[in-house]
Formats: structure tokens, sequence, C-alpha cells
């Protein structure tokens, strides 16, 4: 879910509380669907899709509450639009067609942002290229109001169309030459610790 201490995500809380589905549920239950909702809320905005995770905790939520799966769907979804203020498709479909209808100026940053990938790792704290792209790819797409995805390729097709580079092979050699000398050193420094420990116990 978003900020819990935002008061609008308070006030969609204090709704989905309230509404038909809230009111049957006990608070454990509550807190448990409402964290579902926020998962396939994330979903959403990462992937464009929410169906199959949705099947998958339906089943869930209803084997562990005696629920039949309809019913737990239903519940999921009613609270999930008392929460956001729309329904789990309508939330897709917003995402679509703000991605639809980038502006060149507003795809302009998506180079900017896959060398931002590149620096993350290099002065990181051993950030490996996974994270770092992920991490730059969900703030370039909340900017945006786009999924993780969409940003993902609009980095990746900014880098080819300026430097002539993959973006996954680009940041797997950033990878190698930051990320990789940082873990081996930590692991070098575990093994000199450990070691001296043997040795003091040894004394």
């Amino acid at each position: 879910m978003n900020n819990l201490f935002d008061p609008k995500e308070q006030n969609g809380v204090a709704k989905a509380r309230e509404s038909f589905s809230g009111r049957m549920l006990t608070n454990r239950q509550f807190d448990d669907a409402m964290a579902i909702t926020g998962i396939l809320e994330r979903e959403i905005k990462a992937t464009g899709k929410f169906k199959e995770k949705l099947s998958d905790f339906a089943v869930a939520f209803a084997r562990t509450e005696k629920f039949d799966v309809m019913k737990s769907e239903t519940i999921i979804r009613d609270l999930y639009k008392a929460r956001t203020g729309e329904t789990m498709n309508q939330t897709r479909e917003k995402l679509m067609d703000r991605e639809a209808n980038l502006t060149d100026e507003q795809k302009h940053g998506a180079y900017k942002h896959a060398k931002e990938v590149g620096q993350m790792i290099k002065h990181g704290n051993k950030i490996s290229f996974h994270r770092a792209y992920a991490h730059v790819a969900e703030n370039f797409a909340n900017e945006l109001g786009v999924t993780d995805v969409a940003a993902k390729s609009l980095m990746k097709e900014a880098l080819k169309s300026v430097e002539d580079k993959d973006l996954y092979e680009w940041g797997k050699e950033q990878e190698d030459k930051y990320y990789r000398p940082q873990i081996e050193a930590e692991k070098q420094q575990r093994k000199t610790e450990h070691t001296q420990t043997r040795q003091r116990q040894r004394a």
C-alpha cells in the first residue's frame, strides 16, 4: 500500500473498513485482506497485470479463512475499490492510457534514468544491477504515471538509441566492475574475521 501515514491512505482504509465487505471481517481478516490489496496495487503499477496474482491470493485467503474462493476474490476486489476509489482494472487502464499518451518530452528523460542505473551501482554500497534497475525504473514510472515495465522499456530504448548499447549487458558490465569487487571484498573480510575468531578461541 501507499504510505500508511498519508491522510488519503488513512481515509481509504477507513472507507474500506466501513464498506459492506469490510464490516464482515474480523480485525485480523481485514488487515490481511488490506495487505493483499496493497500487494495487488503494487503488482499493477509494476507490470500492468493483476488477475493471476489476484487468483493466487484469493485461493490462499479462502483456504485460511474458510471462505469459498469466489467470496474471497469479491472481498478483495471490494476492499481494493473502497481503499483506492477505483477498481483494479481502472487502475490498470489509467496506467495504460498514460503510457499511450506520453509526450516526446516525457520520454526524453529515459536516457538520464538509464545512466542513473550505472551511477547507482558505481557509488552505492553493494548494489546489484537488478536492484538498481528496478529502483530507478520505479522512480521513473512514478514520475510518468506508467508501469515499471513501461519505464524499463523506455530506458532500454533510450540507451540503445543514444549509445547503441543493450541496457542489460551494459548494466551487467557495471555490476562486474563495481558491485562484484565489493562483494568479494566483503567475503574476504568475513573469512578473515572468522579465522581470527577461531584463533582467539584456540588461544
